[in-house]
């Protein structure tokens, strides 16, 4: 008679939990006890909807579904949050512990709860939100990203759920693109050492022993998903190898590095493939090439999209076998319990080799270990969180804020308004308006308490919108709001409503300063696309209008991705861009304004001037060409509003006695370059020093320049500090034509800020 599983699994959890290493041997003594039933339950994920009733705090579970799931299906993942609404930190206890309860009794085996957790514990009520990815990129500041990965894990710890899905590193290449804003920015080296700091943040210092404070992370979307042809999301990708390994590929392998247990896949296609059903991408590039034990899961319901959206298999049954050998491991099937007997038919048939199903449960049962789950399934159940949504965390969040904000011109320098001194400011009366002058929503974006943040007004109440934050500053007598162009409350992202710009226009007569608040209101995924890069009419007439009173106009940009503001810049004698702050956004913005927190932010993206001039700053050379002579007189120019990195400040810095310790160097060589950094202005300041390269000739087209290395610095006003890196010769490889890695011989260029130096590969 066989002995029940769920004996067996309980007293197995206490002898690893005894041990001080987990090792292959361990879990093969486990695999050998499961039933192919077990095992092919564990690589289902469920959503959280299909198991009860209600939103947030009032869902209540289904007892039967329940059962049904665990008990008979043996299924191994929950996701999401009921609703999908945020609950406080009591009801996630209960629910995730009820369900721990289950799972253990009824199969022996912990549950493995996932949330999208993307910028702070964001499905938890009251916890700490931080600006979202596209601002941490732009803080360029690894030690804040790190800082706010550990205070999510710690609040989500505190929610009683062990793995976020997050971070995400995909390359904002195309401004249209909706998830522009999840993303740390286009390039390949942010969001490299961001997304690495975010997992180290996340997971601790032991990827093998994760405490109760901390959570695995889960690095999205897996290969090439920021690059879509069309801008729109889950759309096709089209790219050469060598962009997709040297670029796309590098911040996955980065984190692998760091310890990441698990990535999530590209809902699309590359060059025709799709991601789901690679073999190349998931096993040989990721599982063999990286020699990585890490867990791969789908992104939502992805698996049936290889045969309704992508047509690469015939029916679910086809698609599962296809995406499974492909090397999923889990699969994301929120609402359809059919994946685990269609899987198990393709077992029994031969299509799924049965190695191939012990190696996916393999590393869903270690990430489940490694998260000391067996020894303790309900982690926030019964501990002290004392720090959850603490004041100590909200500094964080606000100085992340402030890093993140990025001033890109300032006329005549009509900021900051007021002294440094506290107080109610200088006494400038202040007209705010535009729709994003008057709501959290928009500061938050997608993620937030929703997944498309539109219900953030109702639980954010407690927080400050732009014009509260410029009303405690400044003075409230002297604030004047006439928002003019609202957006429709909870509704659509796109939805506006125009009626009151000719009060906004009597307004502006009676103040000194006008502070335009525009851009977009929240969304995520597929229902932020869009078919005009171009800020909205309504918003675009509003500025014209107030821009015809002749009083000065501060345009502030709360955005996630490049709006197209060619034809207001003009008109505005300062242009800020906040990109999405978060709960603290407001609050940071107002210290801006009064020059009680200085400028740092850079811009993580290039901002595009025209609709059909969208570059990155790493373009090829021939993408900019000078005219040529005699009757073809052809040229192509790269036209940007603002340039990668571009960022102003209140004070001043200037680069001097750049050197290489490494004229001429070999490909194992590493290179240590210094630049001197100095604070010439009249206030402390902080600078993000970037260094670049240029392959001035390669075997292929070389790229205008690619960051290599950057350094945030604080200086005081007239210091000076010697900024040292050090850069393997091999990072200034590239995958040539062949699709191997080469280093060439030849010069390159090294650049930090004015300062080049000349060195030659030999």
């Amino acid at each position: 008679m066989r002995i029940l599983l769920s004996t067996i699994m309980v007293a197995f959890a206490s002898f690893v939990g005894a041990k001080t290493t987990f090792t292959s041997q361990d879990m093969e003594q486990l695999l050998q006890r499961m039933t192919l039933d077990e095992k092919i339950g564990q690589m289902l994920q469920l959503n959280i909807d299909g198991l009860g009733k209600g939103k947030g705090d009032d869902f209540i579970l289904d007892e039967e579904k329940l059962h049904e799931a665990i008990a008979v299906y043996k299924v191994g993942s929950i996701l999401n949050t009921p609703g999908p609404v945020a609950m406080s930190t009591k009801r996630w206890q209960e629910l995730v512990s009820r369900i721990q309860e289950v799972s253990m009794k009824e199969i022996g085996i912990p549950c493995l709860y996932g949330l999208d957790m993307n910028h702070g514990a964001s499905y938890t009520l009251g916890a700490t939100f931080f600006p979202q990815n596209i601002n941490m990129g732009a803080t360029f500041n690894p030690a804040l990203t790190q800082e706010a990965g550990r205070i999510t894990a710690y609040e989500t710890r505190a929610s009683d759920c062990p793995w976020t899905f997050s971070p995400t590193v995909d390359l904002s290449r195309d401004p249209r693109w909706p998830r522009v804003w999840e993303n740390y920015g286009e390039d390949a080296l942010v969001n490299a050492v961001m997304g690495s700091a975010a997992v180290r943040g996340f997971q601790g210092d032991d990827r093998e022993h994760i405490d109760a404070f901390h959570i695995a992370a889960c690095g999205k979307h897996y290969l090439g998903y920021g690059s879509p042809r069309t801008g729109k999301d889950r759309t096709p990708a089209y790219m050469p190898e060598n962009e997709l390994r040297e670029k796309c590929f590098a911040p996955y392998k980065a984190m692998v590095e760091a310890g990441m247990l698990s990535i999530m896949v590209n809902s699309g296609s590359v060059n025709g493939q799709p991601i789901h059903a690679s073999h190349k991408y998931l096993t040989e590039w990721l599982k063999e090439g990286l020699n990585w034990d890490g867990m791969i899961v789908t992104d939502w319901s992805d698996i049936n999209n290889l045969y309704k959206r992508e047509h690469v298999a015939r029916d679910k049954k086809d698609a599962i076998r296809i995406a499974i050998n492909a090397g999923i491991d889990m699969s994301m099937d929120p609402y359809d319990l059919q994946f685990c007997t269609l899987l198990k038919e393709l077992v029994l048939e031969g299509k799924v080799s049965q190695s191939r199903i012990d190696d996916a449960v393999r590393r869903i049962l270690l990430l489940k270990y490694r998260l000391g789950l067996f020894d303790q399934p309900n982690t926030g159940k019964g501990k002290a969180y004392a720090d959850f949504g603490s004041e100590k965390s909200a500094k964080v969040a606000l100085q992340a804020a402030e890093e993140s904000i990025i001033l890109l011109k300032n006329e005549s320098n009509l900021l900051p308004l007021a002294p440094l001194a506290s107080g109610e400011g200088s006494g400038l009366r202040l007209l705010v308006t535009g729709p994003n002058a008057n709501q959290m929503r928009c500061l938050n974006g997608g993620w937030s308490y929703t997944w498309q943040g539109n219900l953030t007004d109702r639980y954010a109440q407690q927080y400050n919108t732009i014009f509260e934050a410029l009303s405690n500053r400044f003075g409230s007598s002297n604030v004047v709001l006439e928002q003019s162009v609202t957006y429709v409350p909870e509704g659509g992202y796109q939805e506006e409503e125009a009626s009151r710009i000719d009060e906004a226009v009597r307004a502006a007569q009676n103040v000194d300063v006008i502070i335009a608040c525009v851009g977009e209101n929240s969304y995520t995924e597929t229902v932020g696309n869009l078919s005009d890069l171009t800020l909205s009419e309504n918003q675009r007439r509003l500025v014209k209008a107030l821009a015809q009173t002749g009083k000065p106009i501060i345009l502030v940009l709360n955005e996630g991705r490049p709006r197209l503001v060619n034809d207001l810049e003009p008109l505005c004698q300062a242009v800020i861009d906040i990109l999405l702050p978060g709960n603290y956004g407001a609050d940071a913005l107002a210290r801006l304004l009064a020059g009680d927190a200085n400028f740092s932010g850079r811009l993580p993206y290039t901002y595009p001037r025209n609709s059909a001039d969208l570059a990155t700053y790493d373009y090829r050379v021939s993408e900019h060409c000078e005219r040529m002579a005699g009757a073809y007189d052809y040229d192509a120019t790269v036209n940007v509003q603002w340039p990668f990195g571009y960022g102003l400040s209140y004070t001043t810095f200037a680069y001097s006695n750049m050197r290489v310790d490494k004229p001429r160097f070999s490909k194992d060589d590493i290179l240590t370059v210094s630049i001197d950094v100095t604070n010439t202005g009249n206030r402390e300041g902080k600078e993000s020093v970037l260094l670049y390269s240029t392959d001035l000739v390669a075997s292929l087209t070389p790229e205008n320049r690619r960051l290599r290395a950057f350094e945030k610095v604080s200086l005081q006003p007239q210091e000076t500090r010697t900024v040292t890196f050090r850069l393997p010769a091999k990072d200034l490889a590239f995958v040539g034509a062949d699709g191997q890695w080469v280093l060439e011989e030849g010069d390159f260029r090294l650049t930090i800020g004015s300062e080049q130096q000349t060195i030659t590969c030999e």
